[in-house]
């Protein structure tokens, strides 16, 4: 199937202006260099809707636009108690009949619940509604704890900013860690946040300047990937004990630093086959993999498939397939 390229955004009455401004940011332009999206806002039918902050919003177009996207998405909005009209249920269901993408976040997810797209399946939404989500839907499999859920054509996402981390998910699942990098950077966000990664941290705000030496850590290891970084290393970088940087560090990023240099050494191969032609033996190198072998393994675990065939995928380089298979 190829990557989704219209995507169209279901606006509730009261749709919170975050989710609005989030998906127009991440499907508007970012450059001639990349794919662009045919992306478009949608209500019950066009006209005015109503924010969650009394700005009113003018929608170009009903629910004929989910009929035709690849990618359709429900904003969430100040009703989402009650379920949507029967025909938005009918629009979202028959969106993933036919194939579509589905996605949502935040209290959206209860419109997926409401169609019965999320029945037997896992999904998530805003913590502090996860509860209402689980006793409305008891058929649905709600984990409050995580950031997003992938579950194949169906993708629900935590609260508020979270929806960044889907909608670059689905874009970096799609057409590649090059495009969604670059989006990210456009927006001046993380590239990449993992969807097991802990919605919100509670933990006492850093003292000291740790913060500040954690912060310098975290970019002086993005900038040496290729060497071993044991975490003895790194706390010692940190000016911390062992076990005061591993309480710091999952505090600060909510994972271990073992997760967070595996996601992070994964990401950088992904970029580096999409956008060079250097062998994959040399990427594994270069994101601090002893060989092709582990560098394979751990890509298939992440990704379903061999660096090789990642790489024939999205490669923006002619003739990058070419170089030697893993």
């Amino acid at each position: 199937m190829a990557p989704f390229t219209t995507v169209a955004a279901y606006v509730p009455p009261g749709a919170g202006m975050l989710a609005v401004g989030i998906v127009a940011e991440v499907f508007g332009p970012h450059g001639a260099e990349l794919p662009g999206f045919d992306f478009a806002l949608c209500a019950d039918r066009p006209g005015s809707v109503d924010t969650d902050l009394g700005v009113p919003l003018a929608i170009a177009h009903g629910l004929d636009r989910l009929a035709a996207a690849d990618l359709v998405l429900a904003l969430p909005g100040a009703g989402f108690r009650t379920p949507p009209p029967p025909a938005v249920l009918d629009a979202l269901a028959a969106a993933h009949d036919r194939g579509a993408l589905v996605a949502a976040h935040c209290v959206g997810t209860f419109a997926l619940a409401a169609a019965g797209l999320l029945d037997g399946r896992r999904a998530t939404t805003h913590w502090r509604f996860a509860g209402l989500l689980a006793r409305s839907h008891p058929e649905v499999t709600v984990e409050p704890e995580a950031l997003y859920l992938d579950d194949g054509r169906i993708t629900t996402g935590a609260g508020a900013a979270a929806g960044f981390d889907l909608c670059l998910h689905l874009i970096r699942r799609e057409h590649g860690a090059a495009v969604a990098n670059h989006i990210a950077r456009d927006m001046v966000l993380p590239s990449h946040r993992d969807g097991g990664q802990a919605q919100y941290l509670a933990a006492p705000v850093p003292e000291d300047g740790e913060d500040e030496r954690l912060a310098e850590l975290l970019g002086w290891a993005r900038a040496n990937l290729h060497r071993p970084l044991p975490v003895a290393e790194l706390a010692r970088r940190a000016v911390m004990s062992k076990r005061s940087f591993l309480r710091r560090f999952t505090a600060a990023t909510g994972t271990t630093p073992h997760a967070w240099l595996g996601e992070l050494r994964l990401t950088a191969a992904e970029e580096l086959l999409e956008t060079t032609d250097l062998p994959v033996e040399e990427i594994a190198r270069r994101v601090g993999y002893s060989g092709a072998a582990v560098l394979r393994e751990r890509f298939v675990r992440r990704r379903g498939v061999p660096p090789r065939v990642y790489r024939r995928s999205f490669s923006r380089v002619a003739g990058a397939e070419a170089g030697p298979r893993a």
